[in-house]
C-alpha cells in the first residue's frame, strides 16, 4: 500500500510545477493553468490526508474546491476572450484594461 508520504510529495511537486509555470509564464492560459495545478495539489493532500484519518471532510472540502476552481476558470476564460478581443494579445503584462 503506498504511504501517505508519498501522496505529500507528489502534491508538493504538482504544486512546486504550478508554482514555477504561475510566477514565469506570461501567457494568461498558461498561468490560467498553473493555479489549477495548485489547486489539485491542495485536493490531493486533503483526500489524501482525509483517507488516512478515515473521515470525510477533506474529502467534502475537495468537492467545494472543485466547484469554485470550475467557477474561476469560466469567469478567467471570459475575461481572456473579452480582452483577446479589445487587444488582440494574450499576455498577462499587456492586459492592463482592468487597472482601477
Amino acid at each position: 500500500m503506498v504511504g501517505l508520504n508519498w501522496y505529500m510529495w507528489l502534491s508538493l511537486t504538482v504544486f512546486c510545477i504550478g508554482m514555477v509555470g504561475f510566477l514565469t509564464r506570461r501567457n494568461i492560459i498558461i498561468v490560467f493553468m498553473s493555479i489549477e495545478l495548485m489547486l489539485n495539489a491542495v485536493n490531493i493532500n486533503l483526500v489524501a490526508i482525509s483517507h488516512f484519518m478515515q473521515d470525510l471532510r477533506g474529502q467534502v472540502l475537495t468537492f467545494f474546491i472543485i466547484a469554485v476552481a470550475a467557477a474561476e476558470a469560466a469567469i478567467g476564460l471570459a475575461i481572456l476572450i473579452a480582452i483577446f478581443r479589445t487587444k488582440g494579445v494574450a499576455h498577462v503584462d499587456e492586459a492592463t484594461e482592468m487597472k482601477g
